[in-house]
């Protein structure tokens, strides 16, 4: 098993489930971490206000993702539709992780144990 900080990401508009095997207490073993949970911002009164809210929404959701993800030395992303590379742009306009290794994926829904299985199996630990 690598010695390396890995981290693992399933990411949808509405939730990401994180996986690392890096913390003070569980080092080189994968877990799972609390699942991160999107704002959905419901009735606005206009859809620059709808597009503003969700915007700011995004970048929350970004950021607590992104707090998990400290110290990581490479993140596999994967879920459905196009919020996996907004994330990885996000991560990588941000200096902490501008040169994180970052590999891109798509899948459906999962549970968090497949979502842990699919990262133990990605990084072959």
């Amino acid at each position: 098993m690598s010695d390396k900080k890995l981290a693992g990401i399933w990411i949808d508009s509405e939730k990401a489930i994180v996986v690392k095997n890096h913390d003070v207490q569980n080092a080189f073993k994968f877990f799972l971490c609390s699942p991160v949970k999107a704002e959905i911002q419901h009735g606005n009164s206009s859809e620059n206000a709808a597009n503003n809210a969700e915007r700011t929404n995004r970048v929350k959701f970004f950021k607590e993702v992104e707090h998990l993800l400290t110290n990581s030395q490479e993140v596999y992303i994967t879920g459905p539709g196009t919020i996996q590379e907004e994330l990885k742009n996000y991560l990588h306009d941000t200096a902490q992780f501008k040169n994180l290794q970052i590999t891109l994926d798509t899948a459906q829904k999962m549970s968090d144990e497949q979502v842990l299985e699919t990262v133990k199996e990605y990084f072959n630990a």
